[in-house]
């Protein structure tokens, strides 16, 4: 299947593996977000590369393997048209299903390709994150055994997720990084003070998760207690009790110019995403998440949406007044190590 969209692309690092400028995250497609339907799931993978997204994410505790081996007929169907990333560190547990711990071992980062090789039935993974940094394991370890990956051929490029900006010029002496990927959206901005800055001096470019906060930023929900009960948003601080009815409060202003634009405020957040790039002068490729392709239409619209100066200048404020953290448990970021 090729393309038949005018989405324009840029390029992950200086490597010069090129994507869509909107990728699609794939995490919602086996767990976290309540019930999925598989077959519209599918269709949505399909569509998505008609439209011209071609960067997929996912990872390997997604589903706990299982949202690989979702996206492997996807994935062998298309290999030569897609961008595929995949992630390592997050460690679960079967029989507790709210445990994550992280490892950065190199024996247990070897392991892992080879996992994941398998699941997607494929012989080389595009774009190798390690999902989290374990601090206690140098990045000449982990990095350095990425860096044996790529010599290897089982990995194409490399990928951090939730590192400092210190973190990020260690990594990439060691050996090229293509991408970061850490939460940045009109919610969620801590990145901009040393990982973006980072980022756009040595030439990597930045993947965005969450670009809509989760789905709050698109009305869709207005407390965590809305959603299923096996949904993870349920217990996130920035959705529950007070802090969730403050942050809804929060959204006057993108809804105010989604209703003058005759756009939706999904489309003004992720606008507001994209206009990062120019901003902070690097590319950035966020990465929403849907399993729908009504959503996925719309979402690729916000692509090629321009805010004015003026707009921009509404929703700045916006993050400095969300109340709440990110996760239940920070330490599961990089906020701790700024």
């Amino acid at each position: 299947m090729t393309s038949s969209s005018s989405l324009p692309t840029t390029t992950l690092g200086t490597d010069g593996l090129r994507v869509g400028l909107q990728g699609l995250g794939c995490m919602g497609m086996s767990e976290f977000y309540g019930p999925t339907d598989s077959a519209e799931a599918r269709a949505t993978l399909d569509h998505a590369l008609e439209l011209g997204v071609t960067l997929f994410d996912t990872a390997d505790i997604y589903g706990s393997g299982d949202n690989e081996k979702f996206l492997s007929d996807f994935v062998r169907a298309n290999r030569d048209a897609i961008v595929l990333a995949t992630k390592f560190g997050i460690v679960r547990k079967a029989d507790d299903p709210a445990y994550r711990g992280f490892d950065n071992s190199p024996d247990y980062i070897r392991r892992a390709v080879d996992a994941s090789l398998y699941r997607l039935g494929i012989d080389t993974i595009d774009l190798y994150y390690m999902h989290r940094r374990d601090p206690a394991v140098p990045l000449e370890d982990s990095v350095g055994t990425m860096a044996e990956l790529v010599r290897q051929g089982k990995v194409r490029a490399l990928g951090l997720s939730e590192v400092t900006g210190a973190e990020l010029r260690a990594a990439h002496a060691i050996h090229p990084i293509a991408a970061v990927q850490s939460e940045w959206s009109l919610f969620s901005r801590d990145v901009e003070s040393t990982a973006v800055p980072a980022a756009a001096e040595l030439g990597v470019a930045f993947v965005p998760y969450s670009p809509l906060g989760r789905g709050f930023l698109t009305g869709s929900f207005a407390r965590g207690d809305e959603l299923n009960d096996s949904d993870f948003r349920r217990n996130m601080p920035r959705f529950t009790g007070e802090n969730a009815d403050h942050n809804a409060a929060l959204l006057a202003p993108l809804r105010s110019i989604a209703e003058e634009r005759g756009l939706t405020p999904a489309q003004i957040a992720l606008a507001w995403v994209h206009s990062r790039a120019r901003a902070h002068e690097l590319p950035v490729i966020p990465i929403p998440g849907t399993r729908r392709r009504t959503r996925l239409d719309e979402n690729v619209a916000a692509a090629t949406t321009e805010l004015t100066e003026a707009e921009l200048a509404r929703l700045d404020p916006i993050a400095g007044q969300v109340a709440g953290t990110r996760y239940p448990d920070m330490s599961f970021t990089s906020a701790g190590r700024e």
